[in-house]
C-alpha cells in the first residue's frame, strides 16, 4: 500500500512539474511579438487547410469544369482572378495549403525522426559508431540538400509520398549534429554515471535520462525544418517531380509558369501561392527562433 501511494505521490509530483514548466514557457513565448505574430499566421493557415473542404467544392478544383476562363485578372466574381484551367486563385491558394502543410509535417516528422536516432546514438556509443554515423552525416551536410532531393525523387514513382521521403531522408544531418552534441552535454552529468553504476542499460539511459533532455532542443528544431520542407516541396513541385494532379502551392507555381503567366505578367497567378509560401515560412521561422530562445537559458538571458 505505501508503495502504491509513493508512486501515485511521485506521478502526482512529476505532473505539477511538467504543467509548471509549460505555463512558463507559454508566458515566456507570448512576450515575443514576433513568436505570436508567427504563431497567428500558422494558426490561420491551418484553420483555412482544415476548414477548405467546407468551403471549396470539387468543381472549384476540377481543371475539366472550372468555373471560370483561364488567366482572367481579379474580379467581384473572382477576387485573386484565375489560373491556367479557369479556378479561383482563392480556392487554389487555400486548398493548396492542404497538400504543402501536410508534405511539410510529414517530411519534418520524417527528418528530426532519424537525425535524433543518429544523434543520440552516435553520441553515446561513441567509437566506431560515432565515427561512421558522423561521416555519413557530413556527406548529407556538404551535398546541396535540393540537388539530393530532386535526384531521389526523379528516380522513384511520382507522387507526394516521394516528396515525403526525399524532403525526409535529406535534410536530417543538421539535427543530428545538434542533437549529439546536446547528447554529449547531457551524458556529462553525474546523474547519468550514477544510473549506469545503478545497472542501466543503453536503452534506459537512452530514452529515460537523454532524449526527455534533448526534446527542447529538437521541438526548437522542428520549427525550423517545418519551412525549409515547405519550400523544398514547392520547388521540387514547380520542378515537375510531384503529383500534378494534385493541388498545392507548388504545383500551382508549375501550372502558372507552364500557361506562360511569367512571361505574359498575370502576376495575380504567381503572388498568391508565393505570398503565402513566403508567409508560411516565415512564420515557423519566427515561431521556432522564438522558442530556440525561450528554452535556451543563455540566449534568454542575452534577449
Amino acid at each position: 500500500m505505501t508503495a502504491v501511494t509513493t508512486a501515485a505521490s511521485t506521478r502526482r509530483i512529476a505532473w505539477t512539474r511538467r504543467r509548471r514548466s509549460l505555463a512558463r514557457f507559454c508566458r515566456e513565448y507570448a512576450k515575443s511579438r514576433a513568436g505570436m505574430f508567427g504563431l497567428c499566421v500558422l494558426v490561420l493557415a491551418g484553420g483555412a487547410a482544415v476548414a477548405a473542404p467546407l468551403f471549396i467544392s470539387a468543381h472549384e478544383l476540377s481543371a475539366v469544369y472550372a468555373p471560370g476562363s483561364p488567366l482572367r485578372p481579379p474580379s467581384a466574381r473572382f477576387p485573386l482572378g484565375t489560373d491556367g484551367y479557369g479556378r479561383s486563385m482563392v480556392a487554389v491558394t487555400v486548398w493548396g495549403a492542404r497538400i504543402s502543410l501536410t508534405v511539410g509535417f510529414l517530411a519534418t516528422f520524417m527528418s528530426i525522426g532519424i537525425g535524433t536516432l543518429v544523434g543520440i546514438t552516435a553520441a553515446h556509443f561513441r567509437g566506431w559508431a560515432d565515427t561512421v554515423l558522423m561521416r555519413v552525416t557530413d556527406w548529407f551536410l556538404v551535398l546541396p540538400t535540393l540537388v539530393l532531393a530532386a535526384a531521389l525523387a526523379s528516380v522513384l514513382p511520382r507522387g507526394v509520398t516521394t516528396v515525403v521521403v526525399a524532403i525526409g531522408v535529406t535534410c536530417w544531418a543538421t539535427t543530428a549534429r545538434l542533437v549529439r552534441s546536446q547528447t554529449l552535454t547531457v551524458e556529462s552529468r553525474p546523474y547519468i554515471e550514477r544510473a549506469t553504476a545503478l545497472g542501466a542499460g543503453h536503452w534506459h539511459v537512452m530514452t529515460r535520462h537523454v532524449l526527455p533532455n534533448v526534446m527542447p532542443l529538437v521541438l526548437a528544431q522542428t520549427t525550423l525544418i517545418v519551412s525549409e520542407a515547405i519550400l523544398l516541396e514547392a520547388t521540387l513541385a514547380f520542378l515537375g517531380l510531384s503529383d500534378p494532379t494534385k493541388v498545392s502551392w507548388g504545383t500551382t507555381l508549375q501550372l502558372a509558369r507552364q500557361v506562360g503567366a511569367v512571361s505574359a505578367g498575370d502576376w495575380w497567378v504567381l503572388l498568391p501561392p508565393g505570398l503565402a509560401i513566403a508567409a508560411v515560412a516565415l512564420a515557423f521561422s519566427l515561431c521556432g527562433r522564438t522558442m530556440e530562445s525561450v528554452l535556451n537559458p543563455r540566449l534568454r538571458e542575452r534577449a
